[in-house]
């Protein structure tokens, strides 16, 4: 008798990470605990997105959102996941900044998720997405500001009055920096020399790329290294600040009034584009692609 496939075993397989955090823990962060209200709340309507999508979700909010659980999470997506199938990331809370201790410049700086027990750098995370296998599709969504990059060292207006911007002040990232200079440093220099050695060549710092990438509708493929296909869509520009609301961020508000529980047609250009016409001028979602992820930008926002 012969046997038949099984499409289920051909289904694409999809699992997603939704972090939230409405404080750090001080002890980490030189005193400051970085109070907000709606990033909890954030993480879980990312999470019911997901389920929707027969998504297996992992949340991580405030106290359980640490770098060994957020970094542990990632790397068995990044293990488990084939060609075809689907990571979904998203992170809702204060953007930081510590000093880029690979730049040629003193004043450089890297951006960074500040994750209850510590930061965790934007070269980390671009390398851990850089592990997945080959046609593997990640979306990334942040609602949180991102003060300083290599491109801008001009500091984001202040948010208006009576509403939460989720930046950590510049005071406390330097005071943060400094405190835990060695700690930073060292994470940095570890990225730089394992991305060489699975590139087989010099250690580059990958903001030096992702610089050079453009917006929504240039699926360019600066960076080489990344075999998945990856859409990063964050909250706001390098130079503003995205904001905190009671339910939610501005940012996720917006998308999930554009996303309409499924309602949606179009795909992840058009889908950026709504939500950026749904928020004021002084908040605007940026939009750029890793690796071959033209197919990717074409499909509806998603979709496993």
């Amino acid at each position: 008798m012969a046997t038949r496939a099984n499409p289920a075993a051909q289904a694409a397989r999809a699992v997603s990470l939704h972090i939230g955090l409405n404080a750090v823990s001080a002890a980490a962060y030189s005193g400051w605990d970085g109070p907000l209200a709606a990033c909890e709340f954030d993480a879980r309507d990312m999470a019911a997105i997901a389920k929707s999508k027969a998504m297996k979700p992992t949340v991580l909010l405030t106290k359980k959102a640490t770098r060994a659980r957020v970094l542990a999470a990632v790397r068995s997506a990044a293990k488990a996941l084939k060609k075809g199938d689907f990571f979904f990331l998203t992170y809702s809370g204060h953007g930081g900044q510590v000093r880029d201790a690979n730049g040629d410049e003193s004043d450089r700086k890297d951006e960074t998720w500040c994750l209850y027990d510590g930061q965790l750098i934007d070269d980390e995370l671009y390398f851990e997405l850089s592990r997945f296998a080959a046609g593997v599709r990640i979306l990334v969504l942040s609602d949180s500001c991102h003060s300083g990059s290599v491109t801008r060292e001009v500091p984001p207006p202040p948010p208006p009055p009576g509403q939460r911007a989720k930046l950590m002040p510049a005071a406390v990232a330097m005071r943060v920096y400094t405190e835990h200079k060695k700690f930073y440093d060292s994470l940095q220099e570890q990225v730089a020399t394992e991305a060489a050695k699975a590139r087989g060549k010099a250690p580059a710092d990958p903001d030096e790329a992702l610089a050079q990438v453009g917006a929504a509708a240039h699926a360019t493929a600066l960076v080489g290294e990344f075999k998945p296909a990856v859409i990063l869509v964050s909250g706001c520009q390098d130079n503003q600040t995205s904001m905190d609301g009671d339910h939610n961020g501005a940012f996720t508000e917006k998308l999930l009034k554009v996303w309409s529980d499924g309602a949606f047609k179009g795909n992840y250009d058009s889908f950026h584009a709504r939500i950026r016409a749904a928020l004021p001028d002084s908040q605007s979602p940026n939009l750029f692609v890793l690796g071959k992820a033209r197919a990717f930008l074409a499909q509806k926002p998603f979709t496993v």
